[in-house]
């Protein structure tokens, strides 16, 4: 895989987590607005980065296969 088939792959991933991220705010907002609590913590949100391999970690280590 060329360097910017890489990039592209990532860019993807990116695309894929921010439409999940998308979603999961939605949820809480309308959570909120019913006086319930978050669907979603902070850690649901920062499990978006290792769901999808984009870390920062991830990335450099896909890069360098």
């Amino acid at each position: 895989m060329t360097p910017e088939e890489r990039a592209a792959f990532i860019n993807s991933q990116v695309a894929c987590a921010l439409i999940e991220l998308a979603g999961m705010q939605s949820e809480n907002e309308v959570r909120k607005h019913h006086g319930q609590s978050p669907a979603y913590p902070e850690e649901a949100f920062q499990a978006l980065m290792k769901k999808y391999l984009i870390g920062h970690n991830e990335v450099i280590t896909f890069f360098n296969q």
